[in-house]
């Protein structure tokens, strides 16, 4: 006999599917979700066809923004996002990398003018197999294990 856990179906909010399982929680704090007032369900190691387990993030009554999107880009570029209202799937959209980053990630040299001064961080995508990105200040490559998101 097999016991299952039925979750409830989203009403309006957004769906987080695909995370590498180890990404949830990064996901979570990066969105700064651990303080959002609404309903929030997640599932780690799922089964998963596409990629053997995953993640997924549910959060009742939220809605992304660009910036806050791009942070999930960097931290699970496979992940999908879902957009529910009235219960139906109004988008599906696979995340990607942006070419251009302002503002959400710190540089990682502390001589930078942008750790100096109140400077706007700004990044170039430099094409690889691994996420790295270039600051446009200092020019130092900042990788996927030194990201640090303001």
């Amino acid at each position: 006999m097999v016991k299952e856990l039925k979750v409830s179906a989203l009403e309006n909010g957004t769906v987080i599917d695909h995370i590498p399982s180890k990404s949830v929680f990064k996901v979570i704090k990066i969105l700064n979700l651990e303080n959002y007032e609404n309903q929030i369900l997640f599932g780690i190691n799922l089964e998963s066809k596409k990629f053997g387990t995953k993640g997924i993030i549910k959060v009742h009554n939220k809605y992304f923004k660009k910036e806050e999107i791009n942070k999930i880009a960097l931290v699970a570029p496979s992940a999908t996002l879902i957009t529910i209202k009235d219960f139906q799937i109004i988008e599906k959209t696979s995340l990607q990398i942006p070419n251009y980053i302002e503002g959400i990630v710190k540089c990682f040299n502390p001589n930078c003018i942008t750790n100096i001064e109140k400077v706007v961080t700004k990044f170039n995508l430099v094409p690889d197999q691994e996420i790295k990105l270039r600051c446009h200040y200092c020019e130092k490559i900042t990788g996927k294990n030194n990201l640090a998101f303001i």
